[in-house]
């Protein structure tokens, strides 16, 4: 059997080669990126948590490697970033709970 990965840890050094075969878009994407992510009414550690939260959400091994290094570096903690993740996954069992309210109304118009 191979050792090859689907997903490579050193793609995510790569990721600024996606201008490689689209430069304008590409630019246009980092350009945004670097504005969304800039300090703000958030600051940076909270936007590399709020990031972190939804990598884990997401389930991108790429951005949660990213952010769990941003996150050291913006001086998050592991109880705050745990933290962030917490949320993430709160809110994920949240919205696929919400969803059974459709299932309810229609199981009580069959069966009531």
């Amino acid at each position: 059997m191979s050792n090859d990965h689907y997903l490579k840890r050193d793609h995510l050094k790569k990721f600024g080669e996606i201008t490689d075969f689209q430069e304008e878009l590409g630019s246009k994407f980092f350009e945004y990126y670097n504005s969304v992510m800039d300090e703000g009414a958030l600051t940076r550690r909270e936007k590399a948590l709020i990031a972190l939260a939804v990598a884990h959400a997401q389930q991108c091994p790429y951005c949660i490697d990213a952010y769990t290094q941003a996150c050291l570096k913006e001086g998050a903690d592991e109880e705050q970033m745990m933290e962030a993740v917490h949320v993430a996954a709160a809110m994920k069992a949240g919205i696929t709970l919400v969803f059974s309210v459709q299932m309810m109304e229609d199981v009580k118009k069959k069966t009531m």
